[in-house]
C-alpha cells in the first residue's frame, strides 16, 4: 500500500513538503492509477497539507467542506471512543494488516456533498522498523471515490446496464428500475435508476443478482483497491530497492579505487576539503603524498600481477598503521595520499612517517616470491603550509620530489626553501625552450681524446654550455635533469648533433662523440632523427659517435635495442659511458653490441691510491681487449696514471693532464698551430686529432668547470 512505506514517511516529515513527489507518488498517482476523485493527505492534528482533486492539486482548505462528513470516520481511526465508527465490529481494519501489525484503514459508503461516495481512510506507517515513528503522531491518507460519475459509467459498461444512473429522489422514468443506496448508517442516499431490457420481468430476474453484486462491490471496492495497491507498491518498492542497490554500488565505484578498495582521488579530494573546512583555527593538520620506490623493477621482474599485489598489499599496511579518523586514498599506479586530522604537531608526523617506512621495508610475499620496495614520502603541514586543498597537495608533492631527489626511501617536510627550488627549476625550463628557440646562448665546448701514448689527439667530446644573458653560465647539471625531465632533452641532443656534424666537417680527420640520454630512446624514431640530422648536414656518420650509459642498458627494451643496431648498421660507433658504476654486465654487452668502454673517473683517479681501484681497471681492459672493444679511460690527471694505463693497454685517454674542454674557436687554433702540439698544459706535445668518444646530451653535467 502507498500508505505503508519508509520513503513516505521521511518525505511527509520534511518542511517545507515535496509537492512534485506527492503528485508523483501519492494524489496524482492514485488518480491516474485508481481514478480517486479526492485524496487529502492529514497531518497529526487532523490537519489537511496536502489535497489532489480530480489529479489536480488544490488548495488544502478545500477539505474543510468535506470535514464534518468524515470527523466521525478520521477519529475512530485515530482510536477515539467520541467516533460512532470506534470498535465496531462491523467496520474491522484489514485483516493482513492486522495479522502483520502495520497498516490500518477504514472504508465506508456515505454521503459526501450531496453525492453518494466510497470514503476509505488510512494511517501513514513505516514498512518495516528501518524507520521509527512515534504512535499517535501518524499521518492520514484520505481517498474518495464518487459512485454517480465516471464510476457508473465503468459499472454500466461492464455489467451491460442500460441508462444506469443516479438520483437523490425516487423517480424513475418510464419502463426503469429503481434501487435504493443506504449508506453504512443505514440513512437513505438516494437511488440507482436504470433501464432494463425487455421483456421485463425475466430480464429483472437476470439484473437484480448483478445489482445486488454491484451493491456489495461498492462496499468493498476499496478494500479490493487497497489490496490492489498494496501489491503494486510492494513490486514498486523492490524496484526501487534495486534501483538505490544499483546507484550505491555505482557511487561506491565513482569514488573508490577498484584495486585496492581505497577511495580515489575524487573522494579523496572532497574529504581534504571537509577535514580543511571542520579544522578549528590553528588546529595542525598533515597531507602526506606516497610514491612507491622500485616499484617499475617489481613490474618488470615479477609482472603486472605482482604489482597489483604489492599496491593492495601497502594499502592494507596503511590501514593497519593509521587511525580510522585518518584519510587513505590511492591516487592512481604507485601513489598513495594520507590526511592526518588530530596530531599535536610536526612530531606526530615524523613518527607516523617513520612507522610506514619501517612498514614497507618488510618484503611483500607474491606467490611464493619474495618483492622489496621503498617508499618516498613528501608532507605539508597546514595551516603552516597553507589552508587550501589545491595548494598544500601541490607542496606536498614538491616534498615528496625533494625526497626522491635526495636517495628516495625517506620522507621530507614542505619548507619555503623547496618552493623557491621549484620555481626556480620552472623559470629554468621556460627560459631553456627559450635559448631552444633561438640556440644563441648555446654552446658546444670539446674536450680532446689522445692516445695510448698520450700524444696524439685522436678525438673531441661535444659538451654544452648553456650561457644565460643575465645569470651568467649555468652548469649542465643544473639544466641537463631539468630539460629530461620536461621532455626538452631530444630538443637539445638534437641540436648538439648538428652542431657536432658541422665542426666534423671542418676536421674530417677527427671524430666527434654525442651523448645520447636515456629518455631520448623513449621515442620509437630516434635512430631515424639522428640519421637524419647527419645526412641532412653532410658529415660522414664513420666520424661520428654515440655515448650512451649503463642506465639504458639496464632497462633492456626492444626499442633501444633497435635504435642501437640500426645505428651501427649505418656506420655510427657506439660507446658505453662511465663503465664500472652502475650494473656491468657481460650479458648487456653480448646484446647491445657496443664498439667502446670507457672507463668511469672515479676509477681512474685513485690509481696508485686503492688497490682495489688499480684491480677494476686491469680486469676491464683485459675484459674489453677479450671481447675486442676499445677501451678509454676518462679522468686522467696525473702523468703517473697516464703511464700506469698506457702500460694496462688502454687505446685511449682523457682528462686533464691533455686539455680542458675548449670553444670550438680554440680547437681551431689549437688544431692550426704549427707543431700541432698542446699548449699550457705541462711537457705533454701530443698531435690533435678527432675522437668518436665524448659527453653525450646526458652526461653533459660532467663538463668540466
Amino acid at each position: 500500500m502507498v500508505a505503508v512505506w519508509n520513503e513516505a514517511i521521511l518525505e511527509l516529515g520534511k518542511s517545507p513538503l515535496d509537492g512534485k513527489w506527492l503528485d508523483a507518488n501519492i494524489g496524482g498517482w492514485l488518480h491516474r492509477t485508481f481514478s480517486h476523485d479526492r485524496t487529502y493527505i492529514l497531518n497529526p492534528r487532523n490537519e489537511p497539507v496536502d489535497a489532489t482533486i480530480d489529479g489536480i492539486r488544490a488548495a488544502t482548505g478545500e477539505f474543510e467542506r468535506i470535514r464534518p462528513s468524515l470527523q466521525s470516520l478520521i477519529r475512530g481511526l485515530r482510536g477515539d471512543a467520541r467516533s460512532s465508527h470506534f470498535g465496531h465490529a462491523e467496520h474491522p481494519v484489514d485483516d493482513a494488516y492486522l495479522t502483520s501489525g502495520r497498516a490500518v484503514h477504514d472504508a465506508h459508503l456515505l454521503e459526501l456533498e450531496g453525492r453518494p461516495a466510497a470514503v476509505s481512510v488510512m494511517k501513514f506507517v513505516s514498512e518495516n522498523d528501518d524507520v521509527a515513528q512515534e504512535p499517535g503522531n501518524e499521518f492520514l491518507l484520505v481517498s474518495v471515490r464518487f459512485l454517480d460519475g465516471s464510476f457508473l459509467g465503468q459499472l454500466s459498461q461492464q455489467n451491460l446496464i442500460e441508462g444506469l444512473r443516479f438520483s437523490q429522489v425516487n423517480e424513475p422514468g418510464e419502463s426503469e428500475v429503481c434501487v435504493p443506496l443506504t449508506s453504512d448508517e443505514g440513512n437513505l442516499i438516494g437511488y440507482f435508476i436504470w433501464r432494463p431490457e425487455l421483456p421485463g420481468t425475466t430480464i429483472l430476474r437476470v439484473i437484480s443478482p448483478s445489482i445486488a453484486v454491484v451493491c456489495v462491490l461498492i462496499i468493498g471496492v476499496m478494500t479490493l483497491l487497497a489490496r490492489s495497491l498494496r501489491r503494486s507498491m510492494a513490486k514498486l518498492r523492490k524496484a526501487i530497492a534495486e534501483l538505490r542497490a544499483s546507484e550505491a554500488q555505482a557511487h561506491h565505484l565513482a569514488f573508490h579505487d577498484i584495486l585496492t578498495g581505497l577511495p580515489n582521488r575524487a573522494l579523496f579530494d572532497a574529504s581534504l576539503d571537509r577535514a580543511l573546512a571542520g579544522a578549528r583555527p590553528g588546529e595542525p593538520l598533515a597531507i602526506l603524498m606516497l610514491d612507491l620506490d622500485r616499484f617499475k623493477h617489481v613490474n618488470d621482474t615479477l609482472g603486472h600481477h605482482a604489482g597489483d599485489c604489492v599496491v593492495q598489499e601497502f594499502g592494507q599496511r596503511l590501514l593497519g598503521l593509521l587511525r580510522g579518523s585518518d584519510i587513505i586514498a590511492r591516487l592512481g599506479g604507485d601513489e598513495f595520499a594520507i590526511v592526518l586530522t588530530g596530531i599535536a604537531g610536526r612530531d606526530d608526523v615524523e613518527t607516523i612517517c617513520a612507522r610506514i617506512l619501517d612498514a614497507v621495508r618488510k618484503p611483500f610475499d607474491i606467490a611464493g616470491r619474495q618483492a622489496f620496495v621503498g617508499v618516498s614520502i613528501g608532507v605539508a603541514l597546514a595551516p603552516d603550509a597553507g589552508s587550501e586543498r589545491i595548494d598544500l597537495m601541490r607542496k606536498a608533492d614538491i616534498a615528496l620530489y625533494q625526497a626522491k631527489a635526495e636517495g628516495r626511501d625517506a620522507y621530507r617536510i614542505f619548507t619555503a626553501v623547496m618552493d623557491e627550488t621549484v620555481k626556480m627549476r620552472s623559470t629554468i625550463e621556460e627560459e631553456l625552450r627559450a635559448a631552444l628557440v633561438t640556440g644563441n646562448d648555446l654552446r658546444l665546448f670539446y674536450q680532446p681524446l689522445v692516445d695510448v701514448d698520450g700524444q696524439s689527439v685522436i678525438g673531441l667530446e661535444a659538451l654544452v654550455r648553456w650561457y644565460h644573458p643575465t645569470r651568467g653560465m649555468i652548469a649542465p647539471n643544473q639544466f641537463i635533469p631539468i630539460a629530461e625531465e620536461a621532455g626538452l632533452i631530444s630538443l637539445l641532443g638534437e641540436w648538439v648533433l648538428h652542431q657536432a656534424c658541422l665542426a666534423s666537417k671542418r676536421w674530417p680527420d677527427l671524430s666527434i662523440a654525442v651523448n645520447l640520454s636515456p629518455v631520448q630512446f623513449r621515442s620509437g624514431d630516434l635512430a631515424q632523427r639522428l640519421i637524419g640530422i647527419v645526412s641532412e648536414t653532410g658529415a660522414d656518420p664513420r666520424c661520428i659517435e654515440f655515448e650512451i650509459t649503463e642506465s639504458l642498458l639496464l632497462d633492456d627494451s626492444d626499442l633501444s635495442r633497435s635504435a642501437l643496431k640500426r645505428l651501427r648498421q649505418e656506420g655510427f660507433k657506439i660507446a658505453l659511458d662511465d663503465f664500472g658504476t652502475g650494473y656491468s654486465s657481460l650479458s648487456y654487452l653480448r646484446r647491445f653490441e657496443v664498439d667502446k668502454i670507457k672507463i668511469d673517473r672515479s676509477f681512474v683517479q685513485h690509481l696508485g691510491e686503492q688497490d682495489e681501484s688499480v684491480a677494476i681497471v686491469t680486469a676491464i681492459v683485459s675484459l674489453c681487449r677479450a671481447m675486442g672493444l676499445t677501451v678509454t679511460a676518462e679522468g686522467v690527471e696525473t702523468e703517473d696514471q697516464k703511464i700506469f694505463l698506457s702500460q694496462t693497454g688502454c687505446n685511449e685517454m682523457q682528462g686533464f693532464l691533455f686539455s680542458r674542454a675548449l670553444p670550438e674557436e680554440q680547437i681551431a687554433d689549437l688544431l692550426s698551430s704549427s707543431d700541432n702540439m698542446l699548449g699550457a698544459q705541462g711537457s705533454a706535445k701530443p698531435a690533435l686529432s678527432v675522437s668518436h668518444s665524448g659527453k653525450g646530451i646526458a652526461r653533459a653535467k660532467k663538463a668540466l668547470a
